[in-house]
């Protein structure tokens, strides 16, 4: 949910007349690392050879 919320809040973000291209940098970072923790959770859950 947060990565989704992530995405909504970094789209009304640019589309403001005056970007603030620091914040969107963090946000699009604090994106990034949360889709590659989902991504290490998902793998850790479901291994990829079977047991």
């Amino acid at each position: 949910m947060e990565h989704a919320d992530l995405n909504a809040v970094i789209d009304r973000t640019v589309a403001l007349a005056p970007v603030d291209e620091l914040m969107v940098r963090r946000l699009k970072k604090r994106r990034l690392a949360l889709r590659d923790e989902i991504a290490r959770l998902k793998d850790a859950l479901e291994p990829n050879e079977p047991a």
